[in-house]
């Protein structure tokens, strides 16, 4: 087995975590590199995000990312470390110490986006 194949496996069948796709201003600096990563918006949870872009990261590499949340308009930034990599598509992280209150904001900006998707009472 892989570890493309391994990567996806274990992250598919352990979501446990809700996502939203409101990040704005993402920025993302792979420690000990200087170059721009070319980025579209990314799929975020409490735990960490996945990042739509072409370039490829080893898993395990480290990352400094920076983000704003698209409703509560919160900046985040922390480090993440690379857990696997879809070549040509994308990357998933898990954040590493982020603070309580990122975290905190992140899952305020989950819930309130999942309690605008749920239908009021009056559209039953």
């Amino acid at each position: 087995m892989n570890s493309d194949t391994r990567g996806e496996k274990e992250w598919g069948d352990s979501r446990v975590a809700r996502r939203i796709s409101t990040v704005r201003e993402l920025s993302v600096i792979y420690e000990g590199r200087s170059e721009e990563i070319a980025l579209r918006p990314p799929d975020i949870s409490a735990r960490g995000m996945f990042i739509n872009t072409r370039h490829h990261f080893p898993e395990g590499a480290v990352l400094n990312v920076q983000f704003r949340l698209g409703q509560t308009g919160t900046e985040v930034t922390t480090r993440a470390e690379v857990r696997y990599c879809l070549p040509g598509v994308g990357v998933g992280i898990e954040f590493v110490n982020i603070s309580e209150q990122a975290l905190e904001a992140i899952e305020k900006e989950v819930n309130l986006q999942h309690e605008q998707e749920l239908p009021s009472s009056g559209d039953r």
